[in-house]
């Protein structure tokens, strides 16, 4: 219910949470939110009534709270952050020249931003082996050259990948839906990259990859705890939930380590006692090493069973598995999980006491947790947790892997991901010959399973992929070993890359053909769309009026233009849609539960599937009970000398950088987070010069010593990436974001320098 949060927090300021008296913090570091609003109106001056359209009518195209305009289903009040604020750009910008095209070298060494700030791309355009750059081909040329390719290929050697900037989920619907009608289950989604070890780990534990709690939950648990997630830069608008929270009493623990200065304290603009005087969000933090995730719960798993704090009631009646996971825990010495955790006995014991006192608990997680080889297990372990204190299925508890974007929970849904034809339809013969009636979709797709986004360029990498599409998506820049990325692209005898501006990876040289089609953005899709927010709520999105590049598609549309070139009678059954509403239609028929998602057509339309909550009365697995999971300790050894760099985001959307500095954090993309005492040890001081080094890269940067745990160190992505190790994979297909480096400061480097 709108005002909830507010009627359950109180009214009237309390001191007790403020950061300073100086208002707004202005001897802080700290994003500036209405100089972000200034620049956003400077930078989209000559198409402001459209960009207010946009702002008061859309469905956010930024993070995966989800909105309808500027308001939500938890508060009052208008929220707008700056990851919205700053992509808004993207949808007001001009065309771009395509002539500048023409000559690839004269683009190559423009950043992405560089690219981004050309323009939209205007018009279908080819380039071939061989050719300078690429030349201008109508739509009927370029559509009847994909689907010539697609039909000389293998559909083995197919694979279709599609990020989440601003794709819908009828978007993400009807590219699967073609990709299968080609003949291929290559197919993928961004959240493979972010999130694809917390759709595994809580399927298998709890039946659901969703997360099990609304936002509201939020305010009034007894104790909110964020792990391996840094909301404030990337969805901050859940800093006016925990401002909620804290006034209601909630509790704040972060399990992180490096001591997020944006989870510390924030100013949230849109709350005047916050804006005024900040809010002190953290009660604690816990800094545990890189990867220390599994012995930190296990530890606190050990003094919950040790001081009589599991709930057996819940334990005993809703789930299985806990002998053997209280056996294992019980045998594990605390030297061990010491060592593995960074923490003491007694601090794990502090978050123990007050979890186990607890009578409601959310743990939060994001991308510090999943984008290890043992992601899986990182979440596996959350969930023995909660499970273990029986903090799922009432108020105020509850699971949640929280979203980076706005597409990646109904994407995967959608069935844009290599296992599923949609949510509850797992890729098997049985339900490939269902898919195949007249009553679905009339075609059998495929029943085999397909590659995850990082094994296709893997494979690309050994001669295995003949045609890439992808709409939006820049692998160059997000996948590791870059050097091995480009090389892989560059095997791909056809690649087609759907999107709205250009960027560097369009750019990699032709093994044959590449051939760019330009879309249009979410807002100006024909019959509007629907996106999945984090909380599982599906939410309608207008299409907006305003100027369009004249030669676009809507983004569902394109792929269906090349299935009609493609196979035109088969696909004139399969395909027989005019716009949105026909897709909505479709997947309400087929997904069971997105029924309801037809009904919606209004701003503000929305249903939240599974109701407030999930797993009330029972688990989604097929027994109905949640399954506990003896995971096994990471086994990583850091050799003597070395460090543990794990990536971090700073001002950016993917890896879509807006500025060169961090609001946040103060840190420029350059350079490194060191701890001050790993700093003294390597005669180093803040602002050297160092170079990041190992067997696949090195990275030149400079340093910044902070709240970090020793040994540890973070560095921006997706620019560290050359250090990052190509094909170490969680078993869900995520790439392990984590390094072993060494640090080599300026003085080692000038006697290289003079040796050499």
């Amino acid at each position: 219910m709108k005002g909830h949060a507010e009627a359950r927090a109180g009214r009237g300021f309390d001191r007790r949470h403020w950061v300073s008296i100086m208002p707004y913090g202005l001897n802080e570091q700290h994003p500036n939110s209405y100089k972000e609003i200034l620049d956003t109106l400077w930078e989209n001056r000559d198409n402001l009534p459209y960009a207010y359209r946009i702002l008061r009518d859309g469905c956010c195209d930024g993070c995966s709270l989800g909105t309808s305009g500027m308001r939500d289903w938890t508060m009052k009040g208008i929220h707008l952050c700056a990851v919205r604020l700053n992509l808004l750009r993207l949808n007001t910008m001009p065309a771009m020249d395509w002539h500048l095209l023409e000559d690839v070298d004269l683009l190559q060494h423009q950043s992405e931003l560089e690219l981004r700030k050309l323009g939209r791309l205007p018009v279908p355009l080819v380039r071939r082996r061989g050719d300078k750059g690429f030349r201008r081909i109508s739509w009927d040329e370029a559509t009847t050259l994909v689907a010539d390719r697609l039909r000389l290929t293998d559909p083995r050697r197919i694979a279709w990948y599609l990020t989440s900037r601003g794709l819908t989920n009828e978007a993400y619907y009807a590219h699967q839906k073609v990709a299968r009608f080609i003949g291929t289950n290559h197919i993928d989604t961004s959240a493979r990259i972010c999130h694809a070890p917390s759709t595994a780990a809580l399927n298998e534990t709890v039946g659901c990859a969703a997360t099990t709690c609304s936002y509201s939950d939020w305010i009034g648990t007894d104790l909110l705890v964020l792990v391996g997630t840094n909301i404030a830069n990337n969805q901050p608008v859940t800093t006016k939930y925990l401002y909620y929270a804290k006034k209601a009493g909630t509790r704040v623990f972060v399990v992180n380590p490096y001591v997020e200065p944006g989870l510390e304290r924030y100013w949230v603009p849109s709350v005047t006692e916050s804006a005024l005087f900040g809010t002190r969000l953290a009660d604690d933090f816990f800094q545990i090493h890189a990867g220390g995730d599994i012995p930190f719960f296990y530890g606190v798993l050990k003094h919950l069973v040790e001081n009589g704090r599991i709930d057996h009631a819940f334990v005993s009646n809703r789930t299985v598995g806990w002998e053997e996971v209280e056996s294992k825990t019980r045998s594990l010495s605390w030297d061990a999980l010491e060592r593995g955790s960074g923490l003491t006995r007694a601090e794990m014991r502090r978050f123990a006491e007050a979890f186990g006192k607890a009578r409601s608990v959310i743990i939060v997680w994001s991308m510090g947790i999943t984008q290890h080889s043992y992601g899986s297990d990182n979440v596996r372990a959350i969930v023995n947790l909660q499970l273990a204190r029986g903090n799922v299925g009432r108020e105020h508890t509850g699971l949640m892997p929280i979203r980076g974007h706005s597409g990646v929970q109904g994407g995967a849904e959608m069935g844009a991901m290599p296992g599923a034809y949609v949510l509850g339809s797992p890729v098997n013969e049985a339900n490939a010959r269902k898919f195949a009636g007249p009553e679905f979709w009339g075609f059998e797709p495929p029943s085999w399973k397909g590659l995850s986004a990082a094994h296709m360029v893997l494979a690309a990498g050994r001669g295995e992929i003949d045609l890439l599409w992808q709409s939006g998506g820049n692998f160059k820049h997000t996948l590791p070993e870059p050097v091995l990325v480009r090389e892989a692209l560059a095997k791909i005898g056809t690649r087609v890359h759907q999107d709205i501006v250009v960027n560097p990876t369009m750019l990699v040289e032709p093994a044959d053909t590449v051939v760019l089609l330009p879309t249009r953005t979410r807002y100006e899709q024909r019959g509007g769309g629907t996106e999945t927010s984090t909380e599982r709520r599906v939410i309608y999105s207008p299409e907006i009026p305003g100027p369009r590049p004249a030669e676009t598609n809507d983004e569902w549309e394109i792929p269906v233009l090349v299935a009609r070139k493609f196979d035109p009678q088969r696909a004139g059954g399969a395909f027989a849609w005019r716009d949105t509403q026909d897709i909505r239609d479709e997947i309400d028929r087929i997904c069971p539960t997105y029924s309801g998602i037809g009904k919606l057509h209004e701003k503000g339309d929305n249903f939240q599937y599974g109701g407030t909550r999930l797993l009330t009365d029972r688990f989604l697995t097929p027994d109905g009970r949640g399954h506990f999971s003896a995971v096994d300790l990471p086994e990583e050894q850091l050799p003597e000398g070395q460090f543990l760099l794990t990536t971090r985001r700073g001002k950016q959307f993917n890896s879509i950088i807006h500025s060169d500095m961090d609001p946040i954090t103060g840190a420029r993309r350059d350079e490194v987070l060191m701890s001050a005492e790993d700093a003294v040890r390597l005669g180093l001081r803040h602002g050297d010069a160092i170079v990041l080094r190992n067997a696949h890269g090195e990275f030149r940067g400079r340093v910044k010593t902070d709240r970090i745990k020793p040994g540890c160190l973070q560095a921006h992505w997706p620019e560290i990436n050359v250090l990052i190790p190509a094909g170490r994979l969680d078993p869900s297909g995520v790439p392990d974001y984590n390094a072993m480096v060494e640090v080599v400061g300026a003085a080692c480097m000038a006697t290289e320098a003079v040796l050499t």
